[in-house]
């Protein structure tokens, strides 16, 4: 199969001249890190100080837990910007955690008690007690242990340079060129959607769990060795439904054909209650158990593989940034935390995501039917548990195809990206990656799950201590780095400025936190 383009001129565009208006790709990553003690539990310790606040730092966060650590690299175009930026925060984050370490794997394992999972504490202004409050509402909805996993989000956004002579290219285009950023933009979504399928196929990194973090729960996972469990094929649990305590979100239908759609599908979930959530309560006894009842409590409780993005102002909603001034860039949210890398994630691996993200906007993307949505899904979901068999078969418009048939096309239509952006950047780097990586296709057992299987059944010590020893060996890896880090002083005044920032809002809030919640859903 070849690349199915739009037009007749954007296949000349694309096979000409596109290459020279690549460079300027923006690229930034976030990434979780669950902060352990020694012996593997979670931490109970309050967020180190020296790390500043996680209300305000704009590197350094929390996401769920104040045991879970994020980092965010700011937005660059520059090939291994994201990358170098990671190891930097890794360094300066490992000077200040005594003798705790960071989690090398995407799913957690001696769990205890639900309530020895500490929630995320962002002090006491009205915007920290709103990010906590919605975190309390998580846990009774989902279980906390579910919302201590880790992964790796990639943010992208093409350049000005190539959206301009895209539009031009259709007369028929009459809308500014935000308008028809958003409208291609919701197309690269779509054929990521139905292909993401590839993303835990190569990169799937938890085909295996402790037993503690099914807490008893009845699971069809097997045994791997006597603490473990794993799926016998699986790639990716953390993307599966293991462990979910209810289904709510199963049922909420939000379209990406239109972005007017997406954004009205949100606000209508926001905006509706569910008897499942209501019978939680939002308040008892004066307390606040979540902000409301409602199928989502904002937007980013909204569980998706990918998400249109536009950076937020100051108590403004994620939908209303969008539906003002369009999407900026786009989320990918399907990547594992990598064990085989000290930061969670590769640069090979974000060679890939660019290949594949470029070809998702270079491939014609039609409007998703509900039964090739329902396809994509099922797809998706047969990846996660099942990838690495050899026979598994995925649905094409009804049928069954061989996952190696898909794979090779795929990668063969991956071919043309690569191509351009090797041409772009002046490398080798982007071809050679699809290369490396075309490999699996032929032998699944050398993907990420494979190579995880294997060494965890090799050592016969179970997925513990494979995943304590690996997090001990980064934590020396980067205690012994002997240069400084680049972006070392500039972290530094960024965690100092980042408390004096928090006070500062602590102390100009004027409503109460019921006015403020009111305000925020106004």
């Amino acid at each position: 199969m070849a690349i199915n383009y739009s037009s007749s001129d954007e296949k000349r565009f694309w096979e000409s001249s596109a290459s020279e208006f690549l460079p300027g790709i923006m690229r930034g990553i976030e990434k979780e890190s669950l902060r352990i003690s020694p012996d593997g539990y979670i931490s109970q310790r309050r967020h180190p100080p020296e790390l500043g606040s996680t209300l305000t730092n704009q590197y350094i966060t929390t996401d769920y837990s104040e045991a879970l650590l994020e980092f965010i690299t700011p937005a660059s175009d520059g090939l291994t910007d994201a990358i170098d930026w990671l190891m930097d925060i890794h360094q300066f984050v490992y000077q200040h955690l005594g003798d705790e370490l960071l989690w090398a794997t995407s799913m957690p394992c001696v769990m205890g008690r639900e309530s020895d999972i500490p929630l995320a504490y962002y002090g006491e202004s009205n915007s920290g007690k709103m990010k906590t409050v919605y975190r309390e509402g998580l846990g009774h909805r989902y279980g906390r242990f579910m919302q201590t996993i880790a992964g790796v989000h990639y943010n992208l956004s093409f350049t000005d340079a190539i959206w301009k002579p895209l539009k031009d290219l259709e007369p028929a285009e009459n809308s500014d060129l935000q308008d028809y950023k958003s409208s291609r933009y919701m197309g690269v979504i779509r054929n990521f959607q139905r292909h993401s399928w590839v993303i835990p196929y190569l990169f799937g990194a938890s085909p295996a769990i402790c037993e503690s973090f099914l807490h008893g729960r009845p699971s069809n996972l097997e045994t791997l060795v006597p603490g473990t469990r794993y799926g016998k094929f699986a790639t990716s649990l953390r993307m599966s439904d293991l462990g979910y305590q209810n289904n709510v979100q199963s049922r909420l239908k939000v379209s990406t054909n239109y972005l007017k759609q997406y954004i009205a599908d949100l606000e209508h979930a926001i905006r509706t209650e569910d008897p499942y959530y209501r019978s939680i309560g939002v308040k008892e006894d004066g307390k606040y158990r979540q902000l409301n009842a409602n199928v989502l409590q904002i937007e980013n409780e909204f569980y998706s593989n990918i998400r249109p993005k536009r950076n937020s102002r100051s108590g403004e909603r994620p939908t209303k940034a969008l539906a003002k001034r369009g999407i900026e860039y786009i989320e990918v949210r399907a990547l594992d935390i990598n064990p085989f890398s000290p930061v969670g994630v590769s640069q090979e691996q974000l060679y890939f995501l660019d290949i594949f993200m470029l070809y998702c906007l270079m491939e014609s993307s039609g409007l998703i039917t509900e039964r090739e949505e329902a396809e994509t899904k099922k797809n998706f979901a047969l990846v996660v548990k099942k990838g690495r068999d050899p026979d598994l078969h995925l649905l094409r418009n009804n049928q069954q195809v061989s996952i190696k048939v898909l794979a090779q096309e795929l990668f063969d239509n991956f071919n043309t990206p690569a191509e351009l952006l090797d041409k772009a950047y002046s490398t080798t780097v982007f071809s050679q990656t699809l290369a490396k990586l075309s490999s699996v296709i032929e032998d699944p057992e050398s993907s990420l799950s494979g190579k995880i299987i294997a060494e965890v059944t090799a050592s016969g010590q179970g997925f513990f201590p494979y995943a304590l020893e690996l997090s001990n060996k980064y934590k020396s890896y980067f205690n012994q780095l002997d240069t400084t880090s680049s972006n070392e002083s500039l972290l530094k005044e960024e965690a100092k400025r980042s408390i004096q920032a928090q006070k500062a809002i602590e102390h100009d809030d004027e409503l109460t936190f019921e006015e403020f919640v009111a305000k925020y859903f106004a």
